[in-house]
């Protein structure tokens, strides 16, 4: 039948969306959510001609994809001319007022006057520093931005992964693709975890209370650092306390698994406090206890020092100004570590454990192949996220040195890593390669300190929703394919550390 344009024109929201393609009307009100562009662009075109539009955008056989009752009926051209159309596609004009020839900023990299942008401008997990920058005090961005003396191991880790590139099949059949993991017997939804940050307070005034339960609605797996400005057994409650709430709700969290936490220890000079820290994690109920290995000392923190020598400088205090250039001034004690820590020290952590353990801050094969010899479970190559030693090696290169030189522990010891990856495609290379799961880190700090829960959530849907797209476009359903033959790494292989090339 024939429908006017009075009546087209009618249905321009989301409760009626009515669109007109070619001459036909059809009703998209029930596809807003599934429109591949989103509902916005439906909803602009409401009540119109979209055919322009459509044209720039899609092939006439899409239409065919639509549910048979979302066509209504056709109108004749006089009617669709009557209509007015919008396009989103054409450039913006700068308005008579405007005094700069610059395009203005896009919503995405600026905050309002009342905070970061709307959490829907977040798209990629680097949207969420920009939107941090809006909130977080100085202090607090360079505690989380800092890497070690002139950033060139924190610049590695960046950069590792665009080293690895992707082999993909086609042809696979990836209507229904799998991301499910297990971390040491605990299912996952995905083999990435929210990896340790100390100081989340300052962070967001909900700290790692607020970082557990976002991570809590999206089934995550969550690792909490021994530095948080909250108690573990506090953290640990609302993990609890988070997850009766979704049990409650009917839907809530669908077929998730329930999220797991796991413990990061730094070993005290003082072993009793060290032995209290693992008793009192074992009590709260985490899963497993992740030793930190690589942090004997402090690294430089050069970012740190100047804002402690500047501080410092502004009180007048010259001589505490010129020591903090040295670290003397950092937010850690010197016997807050154990530069003693020894593999003899490895035996009672174990015992006192009773569960678990990984050796965090693996940098080589050959200690790879000693946590295999003492008794450890699993390793996490990580150079501290680029904050502890100058020029240290990014966590693939030390995957892909221990596939050479250590080839025993795979499938032996579960192998983490982390440092730099930003996007959840990526999580893919290091599965690939014999990697449990990848430990992501300080977007999810940026996303805590400007949409709190909310944005931590948000931040876990777009890594997932990556991996998730990845899979399919690698050709592989579920992890078990992701195989070495899947990547080529060749560029780190090239740089790949080897005992021949290192006799001189």
């Amino acid at each position: 039948m024939l429908l006017n344009a009075a009546e087209v024109a009618k249905h321009n929201t989301t409760s009626s969306c009515w669109i007109v393609i070619n001459g036909k009307v059809y009703d998209v009100t029930g596809y807003l959510e599934q429109h591949p562009g989103g509902a916005a662009i439906l909803v602009k075109q409401g009540g119109r001609d979209a055919t322009p539009e459509f044209r720039t955008v899609h092939s006439p056989d899409v239409l065919e994809y639509l549910p048979k009752e979302s066509y209504l009926g056709d109108m004749d051209p006089a009617a669709v001319a009557s209509l007015s159309t919008v396009s989103s596609s054409k450039p913006a004009t700068p308005s008579a007022s405007s005094s700069s020839s610059s395009p203005a900023p896009t919503p995405s990299a600026t905050s309002t006057v009342n905070g970061p942008p709307h959490i829907a401008h977040c798209i990629t997990v680097n949207d969420f520093e920009a939107a941090a920058k809006g909130v977080l005090s100085h202090n607090a961005l360079s505690y989380v931005s800092s890497s070690a003396n002139s950033g060139l191991s924190l610049a590695g880790n960046l950069s590792s992964w665009s080293r690895i590139s992707y082999r993909p099949l086609v042809l696979r059949g990836v209507q229904h693709v799998s991301p499910r993991t297990a971390i040491f017997g605990h299912a996952s939804p995905f083999p990435f975890y929210l990896s340790a940050m100390g100081q989340l307070g300052r962070s967001h005034a909900g700290g790692e209370v607020e970082f557990v339960r976002g991570l809590a609605r999206r089934g995550a797996h969550g690792l909490i650092s021994t530095e948080s400005t909250q108690t573990m057994e506090d953290i640990a409650a609302a993990l609890t306390d988070e997850q009766q709430k979704l049990a409650s709700k009917t839907g809530a969290t669908d077929d998730l698994p329930p999220s797991v936490l796991h413990f990061q220890l730094y070993c005290h000079a003082n072993r009793s406090i060290t032995t209290s820290r693992i008793h009192r994690a074992k009590a709260a109920g985490f899963k497993t206890l992740w030793v930190t290995v690589d942090t004997p000392v402090l690294g430089k923190r050069t970012s740190d020092r100047r804002i402690q020598a500047a501080e410092a400088l502004e009180l007048g205090l010259e001589h505490a100004a010129e020591q903090a250039g040295f670290g003397r001034r950092s937010h850690a004690t010197p016997d807050h570590f154990a530069p003693g820590l020894a593999w003899a020290d490895i035996a009672w952590i174990k015992e006192e454990w009773g569960g678990p353990l990984v050796l965090k801050g693996v940098q080589c094969a050959e200690d790879a192949a000693l946590a295999l010899k003492h008794g450890c479970d699993g390793i996490l190559l990580s150079n501290h996220g680029g904050r502890q030693a100058h020029t240290a090696p990014d966590a693939l290169s030390t995957l892909l040195e221990i596939r050479t030189y250590a080839p025993e522990v795979l499938g032996k010891l579960e192998i983490f890593v982390d440092g730099g990856l930003r996007d959840g495609a990526d999580v893919l290379k290091a599965v690939c390669l014999g990697a449990t799961a990848v430990g992501v880190g300080r977007p999810f700090f940026y996303a805590l300190s400007a949409y709190g829960a909310r944005g931590v959530e948000r931040c876990i849907d777009i890594l997932a929703e990556e991996l998730d797209m990845g899979m399919r476009l690698l050709g592989i359903t579920s992890l078990d394919e992701a195989r070495p033959e899947r990547v080529n790494a060749t560029r780190l292989l090239n740089e790949m550390w080897r005992p021949e090339k290192s006799r001189l």
